[in-house]
């Protein structure tokens, strides 16, 4: 126990005590013997401080003894702890320390969430993450914090480094933002917009250590190449913490994966930490980087903060809430991103496929049995074979319209109009089976979760070079994939999200005069493909962000025909 002491009470305690919290009682007491049926303590300060007892520790011995030691003894010793209003603040191992010098009561529900009492060691623990916020709240309850840590506030880059590049009036603003909220938020642009720009800016303005998480090695490649571009900082200041290098430097960019295998090592190194695509870090074993690392100052970029499964709500303690955003329509408007028009494109089921549907259809409704697809996710975990059923059934379903016959021959007419007027295109699939299918039929390249790195490579780099062409892609393609003067996107398979909507509508959105960039969505008529897309088209932004839903983040589009 350091820091001020707990105070000298006299206390008595009635009827036997067994020897274990005898033995206890005197971890903090003197005994001064028997009277009667009670037995006589004092509390003495100097043995609690060298056991590690505090006020905390010695209510909860003393609640163990419930109705043996009379309440305005408790009473005492709350009323005196007050009086000294401070806390402790140590590290111990991968985790912050709290030593109360006082009693919290009732200020304990202020702290939920950010303090975990750890019974045993009898003391409250604090994520690295979670700090700054713990601070906030002691400070408006006026508490005074003891730090013994040894933690500096901010851990200095060895050199300043010069932001060489030019900002955008809305990358100004974002910064601008992002400082005013104390250097903590995320901050949403649409892809396209520069977001790596507003990270690379921020470095330079604070001149602090940083590790950057970024989501595919891709990403980190292009990362370290735009800080080389960017800013003064040598190339020794910059290295990558990923696969078989894991070199540490006062600039530092990981990967998702490699951050949370080695948050030990990384936690407290940086005082700044940017997490790019940051609406991955809610994911349960990528929330660890944030919660890990100690960084006071730490900014997310997305597109797309918000998610279908509400955990986009979990961003804004770990990383300090949506502090700026931008439409691609109002990027459009500034003349920052390319106008772009959204293109519905119907087919209808063979006969054979509709038939196929409607059986589909009348089994999973019989399974179902009225219940939302959610419902029916929940019981299938829990072991419920029907409910199980019932979604092998609705997978069946919605592969079953995803991959219509006659959506190829649509691609087919999009693409061959499409390459007659020069166009640049990117091809959308869920399914390896279908992209393939596609790229037979068009022969053209197609890039998959397994498509070989040396291959990925070749590929990309021989459709940038072309002036035009078709490149069809996996979901590997909806994050990190930069081809700047594609002006075409065929969707013919998603996930019906408007996340994923914008940020493959990213993909086509890099400024060039006189471009406009047109996305095709193939659609099935008469199914939930049809709804999905009337829906996400129904809310702005500005509703999207404040929807207790979860639902992805979506624009209002120029044009839909």
């Amino acid at each position: 126990m350091s820091g001020n002491r707990v105070p000298s009470i006299r206390y008595r305690v009635k009827g036997w005590l067994s020897r274990e919290d005898f033995d206890e009682l005197l971890k903090f007491s003197d005994y001064l013997g028997r009277e009667g049926l009670e037995i006589k303590f004092v509390i003495n300060p100097e043995k609690a401080e060298k056991n590690g007892y505090g006020v905390e520790e010695i209510r909860e011995v003393f609640s163990k003894l419930s109705g043996k030691i009379p309440q305005r003894v408790i009473e005492v010793l709350e009323s005196e702890a007050r009086k000294q209003n401070s806390v402790v603040l140590e590290l111990e191992g991968a985790n912050f320390v709290i030593r109360p010098q006082m009693f919290l009561g009732e200020r304990l529900s202020a702290l939920k969430g950010v303090l975990r009492y750890d019974r045993k060691r009898r003391v409250f623990l604090v994520k690295p993450g979670m700090l700054s916020q713990l601070l906030e709240r002691l400070s408006a309850m006026g508490i005074t914090v003891i730090d013994r840590t040894g933690l500096p506030a901010v851990q200095p880059l060895p050199q300043r480094i010069e932001f060489t590049g030019k900002l955008r009036d809305y990358q100004s603003e974002a910064i601008r933002a992002w400082e005013e909220n104390g250097r903590r938020g995320v901050i949403a642009l649409p892809t396209g917009s520069g977001k790596t720009v507003v990270g690379i800016a921020a470095i330079a303005r604070l001149s602090e250590r940083t590790l950057i998480i970024a989501y595919t090695k891709e990403q980190l490649l292009q990362w370290i190449e735009k800080i080389e571009e960017l800013t003064s900082a040598p190339k020794h200041l910059v290295a990558p913490f990923y696969s078989e290098e894991k070199r540490l430097a006062p600039i530092t960019v990981s990967t998702y994966q490699t951050a949370y295998r080695y948050i030990e090592e990384l936690a407290f190194r940086f005082s700044l930490l940017i997490v790019d695509e940051v609406h991955h870090l809610p994911a349960d074993k990528f929330k660890t980087i944030a919660l890990g690392m100690y960084s006071p100052h730490r900014m997310g970029l997305s597109a797309t903060v918000v998610r279908e499964d509400g955990k986009h709500t979990e961003l804004f303690p770990l990383m300090g809430g949506i502090v700026y955003y931008k439409t691609p329509q109002e990027l459009v408007e500034r003349g920052y991103l390319a106008p772009f028009v959204n293109q519905i494109v119907k087919v209808d089921l063979s006969e054979e496929e509709r038939r196929r549907y409607e059986e589909l259809k009348k089994v999973y409704k019989a399974l179902a049995q009225g219940m939302q697809f959610q419902e029916l996710l929940s019981r299938a975990q829990r072991g419920d074979q029907k409910a199980a059923q019932a979604l092998k059934v609705h997978s069946e379903l919605k592969q079953l319209i995803h991959k219509s016959e006659r959506k190829l021959e649509a691609v087919r007419r999009v693409v061959e109009k499409e390459l007659g007027s020069g166009s640049k295109i990117l091809i959308f699939t869920q399914y390896v089976d279908q992209a393939e299918k596609i790229g037979e039929m068009l022969g053209a390249p197609v890039l998959t979760g397994s498509t070989e790195p040396k291959l990925r490579k070749r590929v990309l780099e021989e459709f940038k070079a072309s002036p035009t062409g078709v490149l069809v892609i996996t979901t590997v393609g909806d994050e990190g994939l930069d081809v700047p003067d594609v002006n075409v996107g065929i969707v013919v398979a998603g996930t019906g999200s408007r996340r994923q909507f914008v940020q493959r509508l990213g993909r086509l959105l890099r400024p060039k005069p006189g471009k406009i960039a047109r996305m095709y969505e193939i659609i099935v008529r008469g199914t939930e493909e049809e709804a999905l897309a009337r829906r996400r088209k129904k809310l702005s932004l500005d509703e999207l962000v404040s929807s207790e839903k979860g639902e992805d983040l979506g624009l209002a589009l120029t044009k839909s025909s």
